[in-house]
């Protein structure tokens, strides 16, 4: 089979591999219909992530069909349609149990394993651990398209931006960082009732794109000379906004949404940050504020599923780009550069 496989920093290639084989009685096979990449894989491929050693193929992301499954899987059957998550989960252990899957003991402490410490999705057929757990049966109405959504990015935004950040009827939110993980922030914010949601950004382009994803307004950082007062102007009283949704990763866009929340208010950071930030917490122990982190345990596909197919949300807005799987290392080299392609999301399909 062909697989995008990773060579070490700043390598990369669409090569023929093995195809993967059941190891384990709880393992499925699954042979991948569209898969998509993800800012961490940008990630890997700088170096930034050294558990991952050249010759992994990469991917957490995508939606296929169940071709082979291991004699324990109880609910997974060959033939599923399904949407892989990028967590895989035991079930069985304290984490898990508590709902944050992300931390499966049984896996070593880390959910994330797929295109990470194992052989991921951006390939024709994949392996998927506990695949009664990671699977999840794709309903007849929702696309492929957005299904592979939800793999990530859309529980990614919800869970650790809206959920963490306690999003209520009435809040003002303001979203820094409109990329595609702002983005899902934004919509599901927005399907939360949040009065407000405002979309901080430099990029035009996504900042004219998050009203088609329930922004109600936008702050252009290039156009004013105080982001921080800028968004308490749009508060209901001046003081602050109720939740700030960091999706960006950096220490400047992470003090801008410490200094604008109000008192009592909300920091959810969701962005990866590479470089220690400061948190003058001389300033803010008097202000009850909370600041919560998170990475995602892809628990929430039931609801946000039941949204798509009531019509509330709708994922296939991510997708800017499609490419075939022939054309992987294209897909790579435009959302590398994906200020300049205008692109959110790409998607990759399996034509053959």
């Amino acid at each position: 089979m062909k697989a995008l496989v990773y060579h070490g920093p700043g390598s990369m290639s669409w090569d023929e591999v093995p195809k993967p084989t059941i190891t384990e009685t709880t393992d499925a096979i699954v042979k991948v219909e569209t898969t998509t990449i993800c800012g961490t894989d940008l990630h890997i491929l700088k170096g930034d992530v050294p558990a991952v050693e050249p010759g992994r193929i990469l991917g957490h992301e995508g939606v296929g069909v169940v071709t082979e499954v291991g004699s324990d899987c109880e609910r997974v059957r060959v033939g599923d349609r399904v949407i892989i998550s990028c967590i895989s989960k035991c079930m069985m252990c304290d984490y898990c149990k508590a709902g944050l899957t992300s931390h499966c003991q049984t896996l070593g402490g880390i959910g994330w394993i797929l295109g990470h410490l194992i052989d991921g999705t951006q390939a024709e057929y994949v392996r998927v651990p506990f695949a009664d757990n990671g699977l999840i049966p794709l309903p007849e109405a929702v696309s492929a398209e957005q299904g592979t959504m939800l793999s990530d990015i859309l529980p990614t935004g919800f869970e650790i931006g809206v959920l963490n950040g306690t999003v209520k009827q009435g809040d003002v939110v303001a979203v820094i960082g409109a990329g595609p993980v702002g983005l899902a922030a934004i919509m599901t914010a927005a399907a939360k009732g949040a009065s407000k949601v405002i979309a901080v950004d430099g990029n035009k382009f996504r900042l004219e794109q998050s009203y088609g994803f329930g922004a109600t307004d936008t702050v252009d950082v290039g156009a004013t000379d105080n982001v921080v007062q800028t968004l308490k102007e749009h508060s209901r009283d001046g003081l602050g906004v109720d939740v700030a949704i960091e999706a960006v990763g950096l220490p400047a866009t992470l003090t801008t949404a410490l200094d604008s929340i109000r008192p009592g208010g909300h920091v959810a950071n969701v962005g990866v940050h590479g470089e220690p930030v400061s948190f003058p917490i001389e300033r803010h122990w008097i202000n009850n504020i909370t600041i919560t982190t998170g990475l995602v345990n892809a628990t929430t596909a039931p609801e946000l599923l039941e949204r798509i197919t009531s019509g509330a949300i709708d994922p296939a807005k991510f997708v800017t780009h499609r490419f075939t799987f022939d054309e992987m290392t294209d897909a790579y080299d435009t959302f590398t550069r994906a200020a300049d392609e205008h692109a959110i999301k790409v998607l990759i399909t399996n034509e053959r």
